[in-house]
């Protein structure tokens, strides 16, 4: 430990009335952070599945959700829903091998991109590393096969992720992080598009990053 770093975890204990840590208090904080107590978190409805109550929550934040059978959909999926909308049908997306697996040959007029946004583009497509029936966030991870730029520059984010890949509680997410290795630079945790209440408390979409959020949640995994 760095002299200057002691000197102020120093000062904090004195200010607390306590000493320098003995061994036991390390032990006892190694053990806490090893078996991390869990929350209370509240029953689940009954009867549903996972991704049913997934979707209705995406939707309540104002989001949409398409669900397809496999990731020979993906394409189709996208085409339509940027149809729908009369979108471009150009997007990027980063290297995560969920994507990388994806056939895009099927729809030769989507334009597909691959790597960082620079900020023009207006269609980004990224995979979602869990997904939250609970609130119906998406947990995104940072890194070179996930730019984070794709997250938040174009304005209409499209998220893959695979049923496999949702969980009930915000802290099954974190425990599914956790147990999936080294923590990336960046977690962001997406719940419907960009909204600000700034503005004489009225919601604007849009308003510090995507105006849509659209997922496709396939329901089977990739070979």
């Amino acid at each position: 430990m760095s002299g200057a770093r002691e000197q102020i975890l120093s000062a904090v204990r004195k200010s607390l009335g306590r000493g320098p840590p003995d061994g036991g208090a390390r032990d006892l904080l190694d053990g806490r952070l090893k078996n991390r107590p869990r929350s209370l978190i509240p029953a689940q409805e009954g009867g549903r599945s996972t991704a049913d109550r997934f979707c209705e929550r995406v939707e309540a934040v104002a989001g949409t959700v398409a669900r397809v059978d496999s990731l020979a959909d993906v394409p189709g999926a996208v085409a339509d829903y940027l149809a729908g909308l009369n979108l471009s049908a150009r997007l990027r997306h980063g290297g995560d091998p969920l994507l990388a697996a994806v056939d895009w040959s099927a729809r030769p007029a989507q334009q597909v991109e691959t790597g960082a946004s620079d900020g023009d583009d207006l269609v980004g497509l990224s995979a979602g590393f869990a997904g939250i029936a609970e609130t119906g966030t998406v947990m995104m991870l940072s890194g070179k096969d996930n730019p984070t730029t794709l997250n938040f520059l174009p304005a209409t984010e499209i998220i893959v992720l695979t049923e496999s890949r949702l969980v009930d509680a915000p802290e099954d997410a974190w425990d599914r992080l956790r147990a999936a290795g080294p923590m990336p630079r960046a977690v962001n945790l997406v719940a419907g598009p960009s909204r600000t209440g700034d503005i004489e408390q009225t919601i604007y979409l849009g308003a510090h990053g995507p105006l849509n959020l659209h997922i496709v949640l396939v329901a089977q995994d990739p070979d």
